[in-house]
């Protein structure tokens, strides 16, 4: 079968021949339909995240698939079920608390592994096994778009843990502020927009010049586009308001800090980017009086399971049909794989194409 993969010591993805696996006992075989091209796969490309399995040349790439169920073994899914599979799977050194709970997406780094980025073969190849517990049938109408279940699933367990942070009293947020309008923070703008507690007022924070396909869609969801280098993060209560809900998507250290500022009393952010090292000057006091005297907070959210995976399937029917086909910029065949990853200002979303259903 053809995977596509990065080698190591290399820069660029590039295909290989691999034998398809085979499926150990509560594994089931998938033919892959799609996989989704977002920033981690470049970060893995280019050596600043994630690490290969141990004892091999290379990694297969991809972490957002929709494949279709070819041989279900002794598992209990069935031939032609749409299936999408989580991405958190045990440590070469074996299971532990984390996985024996079925919370592998609250284990700490240094003790899963992750298929496409860091100890395990992703999910860009014409074939995958995975046990049945990671795999999530999907509905046949969603195959298409399938590979958007996992990025959703991400900000599903954000949402969970912000609103789990303010149980102890009646929280109604009605402004939210996304930082990055990559297609993680798009897809989030449109799940405040669609959720069953829609905002009434949307921000986004990008880095973008006019004309542009990103900003087109927040405007067209409704929102305000915020030019981060004409008011920084610090600057958007005064330019627009104090935010009930903040949602970090871009990494940038400075913003962890920035948003306690930018939060109103009782908000909360939630922080997903993932930054390099970097020191800066704080205010400490100032930080820590804003959090303790307006009742902020801040959580920190990384990966997703099976619930959220779920919680997304329902979400995916909920978003505007106009917005899914805008942010989707390209599927692409295997035999142009390529164009999946080239990054310039017309690109949103980016998917693979092995097979069709």
């Amino acid at each position: 079968m053809k995977a596509i993969v990065v080698k190591r010591g290399g820069d660029k993805p590039v295909v290989i021949d691999k034998p398809r696996p085979e499926p150990e006992p509560g594994e089931a075989l998938v033919r892959t339909l799609r996989v989704g091209v977002d920033g981690t796969d470049h970060e893995v490309i280019s050596g600043g995240h994630g690490g290969f399995p141990e004892g091999e040349d290379h990694l297969v790439l991809g972490h957002e698939a929709v494949g279709i169920v070819v041989d279900p073994n002794d598992t209990e899914l069935e031939e032609g079920d749409i299936v999408v599979p989580t991405v958190r799977r045990p440590p070469q050194s074996g299971t532990n608390e984390y996985f024996e709970h079925h919370q592998p997406d609250m284990a700490p780094d240094g003790m899963y592994a992750e298929r496409g980025i860091v100890g395990e073969h992703g999910f860009m190849s014409d074939f995958f096994t995975s046990p049945e517990e990671y795999l999530v049938r999907i509905p046949r109408s969603h195959a298409e778009l399938g590979f958007l279940i996992e990025p959703i699933s991400i900000t599903e367990k954000a949402l969970e843990l912000a609103y789990a942070s303010r149980s102890s009293f009646e929280w109604d947020p009605s402004s939210a502020l996304v930082l990055g309008n990559g297609s993680l923070g798009l897809l989030t703008m449109a799940m405040l927009k669609s959720d069953d507690k829609a905002y009434e007022r949307l921000y986004c924070l990008g880095r973008r010049d006019r004309p542009d396909p990103t900003i087109d869609i927040i405007e067209k969801l409704g929102g305000t586009y915020i030019d981060s280098r004409q008011t920084p993060v610090e600057d958007i209560p005064d330019e627009h308001e104090q935010m009930d809900f903040i949602y970090e998507a871009t990494g940038f250290p400075k913003h962890a800090i920035q948003s306690v500022q930018a939060l109103a009393p009782n908000g909360v952010g939630a922080l997903l980017g993932v930054p390099s090292d970097w020191e800066f000057e704080v205010d400490a006091g100032a930080f820590h009086r804003e959090m303790v005297l307006h009742n902020k907070a801040l959580v920190g959210s990384v990966n997703s399971h099976v619930k959220h995976f779920e919680s997304a399937t329902v979400t995916f029917t909920k978003l505007p049909r106009w917005f899914l086909r805008d942010l989707v910029t390209g599927v692409y065949p295997l035999s142009d794989f390529e164009a999946a990853f080239d990054d310039d200002d017309t690109t949103i979303k980016t998917a693979i194409e092995f097979s069709s259903v």
